[in-house]
């Protein structure tokens, strides 16, 4: 028999939906029926593609006697973090601060008010890895409500106290930073560096692209060899080890060991887009094939893999399949020798197949080596090689396509989307023309897409799925749809997207704005969270106050707006001593002060027949510049009143200050521009 969550859109909701617990989603019914019934609540957060989030599920809450006495004792809310974003970053503060770390399955133990009294993260069905069993955990809790109840609301009281305490401090005092300033950043994030793996710290490593496009720019306008070297080897060994899947492209969300060999095998469609991001950047820099590639062979899969019919795109592929985790994506030396029809020595030699396997008696395909070298041991030429790798992969994708596919996350998010939207179009303008106009049509054709989707009556709406939209959006939702609007404006020369940008920030600062001078992640409109939440730093995603900075920069320069401009600096300014401390968790703000110092600029590209000038200097990799076109029939900006004359190329090259003189050629621009 169903429960309450069996007419939810969330695929991780439903996959609860038939669990003897008797779940609810999150809102008011479930915390009135717990304050009717006097009971605590437990809401449980995790996410579909959550390895550890199946295993208590299959473990605990599939168990009768489990389900029968979390029923009988406690209200139980089943939360998709990713659906409510909100809802997981107040809880998981809370785990934290109790237990000094936090993760997902998230279980945290809840008063009526919707105030947390104790959580933890994965518990066993019997005692292990030192924690208590799930049973013991919820006898101990239903003894405290039942016996030291105003202990535990004393206690909730206090964590909330300190929750919202931690969300009205705002940054230091701003005060400039030159040149010097970001050098010791950059050196910061070289010491945490693992110089001969790539990436940042040992295991589990992440991809840490904020981190790593910070370095490229750094490279960009010091020339500083020792960033570009680190950043290119992280992205280098990202694409060779298992993170990647060497047949069909894609990245999963982090590696386990320090050598990027097994990955925990989710995809999500945020991490592909940040990751191709970087290497947008990385081949803007080097022009290295290898980067275009990886770049055309990600959004293939995301395109593949991961978008809706109607034009959006979900949110993951799931870790496991049949139960295991990474089966889909892992060979046997049998089912290996079976896919090529026997033993091809060149690519067992390349993907690092061997008969034993290389994690837990299975392969992770992974570049062993290089072509060269495989050609020199076999005494084979390096086109031969080639050929017999492209014919192995043809082969077991072939095979690949008989097993059972890991589930798929289906609904959309609107930030997830957006951040695509903002890689589609960087993917686009690094490519240049030709190969690039295809990305930034898809850009375009997705934004109208983001448009009509996630439109409420009330404003915009954060989670889609099968033609419907639901939950208010969050400030992540409006700053990178507000940025990715900027971008395709800049890449596609349809000024109009600036003009709604410009709107949503409207929007964004009457129902978003700290009296710090930075953003909470929820609307002043939204009521069932006890605790608004403001954050600085980047998560797995850049943060949301970080983007917000840099769109008030452009829609101030844009919409010539010196309030927005201040606002922009100020919020830069104030966080370079955080930054310097913690460059690595405050990588977009890193890259931010490195443009504020470098002298962020608006080039305006005015005259008939400017839209191929302006998408050859887009080309040019001028990530401190921001790029208008305005011809005689688009001039539609304050900023590009009076930037027209008599249809002769006229290109202006301003800072917040004030726009230069114009000059009529690209050389003259980018000696000015820097």
């Amino acid at each position: 028999m169903a429960n309450k969550l069996i007419d939810e859109q969330s695929p991780y909701l439903l996959q609860h939906a038939f669990n003897p617990v008797d779940w609810r989603p999150w809102g008011d019914e479930a915390f009135l029926k717990a304050k009717t019934e006097n009971k605590p609540l437990l809401v449980s957060i995790g996410y579909s593609a959550c390895h550890w989030c199946h295993v208590m599920e299959h473990e605990s809450f599939e168990d009768d006697d489990v389900a029968a006495y979390m029923n009988e004792h406690f209200v139980c809310i089943k939360v998709d973090r990713e659906e409510h974003p909100d809802v997981d970053h107040l809880y998981m503060d809370a785990v934290q601060a109790i237990a000094g770390n936090g993760g997902w399955p998230l279980n945290v133990f809840v008063t009526p008010d919707r105030a947390p009294f104790y959580g933890g993260t994965y518990y066993p069905p019997r005692p292990a890895y030192n924690r208590p069993s799930w049973m013991q955990i919820l006898n101990r809790m239903n003894e405290i409500w039942q016996n030291q109840r105003g202990e535990a609301e004393q206690q909730a009281g206090q964590l909330v106290a300190h929750l919202r305490q931690a969300s009205a401090k705002g940054a230091s005092a701003a005060a400039p930073r030159g040149a010097g300033f970001c050098r010791e950043i950059a050196d910061n994030l070289l010491k945490q560096a693992d110089k001969e793996m790539g990436g940042f710290g040992n295991a589990p490593k992440f991809p840490g692209t904020m981190a790593i496009i910070f370095l490229l720019e750094h490279y960009r306008f010091t020339g500083y060899e020792p960033a570009l070297k680190h950043a290119l080897r992280s992205l280098d060994a990202m694409i060779d080890g298992g993170i990647y899947d060497q047949l069909a492209g894609g990245f999963a969300r982090y590696a386990t060991d320090r050598n990027w060999l097994v990955p925990h095998f989710e995809k999500m469609l945020y991490d592909n887009a940040l990751v191709v991001s970087a290497l947008c950047d990385a081949y803007s820099i080097t022009k290295d094939l290898r980067y275009k590639i990886i770049i055309e062979e990600t959004i293939n899969f995301i395109e593949t893999e991961l978008k809706d019919k109607s034009g959006g795109y979900y949110c993951a592929l799931d870790a496991d399949s049949e139960g295991v985790e990474g089966k889909f994506y892992t060979w046997t030396w049998q089912e290996w020798t079976a896919a090529l029809g026997g033993n091809d020595p060149v690519p067992a030699q390349y993907f690092g197949v061997r008969p034993e396997g290389n994690w837990e008696g299975t392969n992770i395909l992974h570049v062993a080596a290089t072509m060269e070298d495989v050609a020199r041991q076999d005494c084979i030429t390096v086109t031969e090689t080639k050929q017999r790798i492209d014919a192995a992969k043809r082969k077991l994708l072939a095979a690949r396509r008989y097993r059972l596919r890991p589930g798929t996350d289906d609904k959309s998010l609107l930030s997830w989307n957006a951040l695509m939207n903002i890689t589609l179009t960087k993917a686009g303008v690094c490519l240049g023309p030709g190969a690039g106009d295809k990305y930034i049509d898809r850009a375009g054709a997705h934004m109208e897409w983001m448009m009509a989707a996630y439109n409420g009556p009330d404003g915009l709406l954060h989670a889609w799925k099968d033609g419907k939209a639901k939950i208010p959006a969050k400030l992540d939702d409006y700053a990178y749809l507000v940025q990715a609007m900027l971008q395709l404006a800049s890449a596609s020369g349809e000024n109009n997207w600036v003009l709604q940008a410009n709107a949503l920030m409207e929007t964004i600062t009457k129902d978003f704005a700290h009296g710090a001078g930075f953003y909470y992640f929820t609307s002043e409109q939204q009521k069932d969270i006890i605790v608004r939440k403001l954050e600085l730093y980047d998560g797995a995603m850049p943060s949301a106050n970080a983007v917000m900075a840099h769109n008030l920069w452009i829609c101030g320069m844009c919409m010539e707006r010196a309030d927005w401009l201040g606002a922009a600096v100020d919020m830069i300014q104030s966080m370079a001593d955080t930054t310097l401390r913690y460059s690595y968790s405050y990588g977009y703000w890193a890259t931010l002060l490195q443009r504020n110092t470098e002298g962020m600029k608006t080039v305006i590209c005015a005259g008939n027949n400017v839209a191929g000038l302006a998408r050859n200097m887009q080309e040019k990799y001028l990530p401190h510049a921001f790029l208008l076109t305005c011809t005689k029939e688009i001039c539609d900006l304050p900023i590009l009143k009076n930037k027209y004359f008599d249809g002769k190329l006229h290109i202006f090259v301003c800072s917040e200050q004030a726009c230069l003189s114009p000059v009529t050629t690209e050389e003259q621009a980018l000696s000015l521009i820097g």
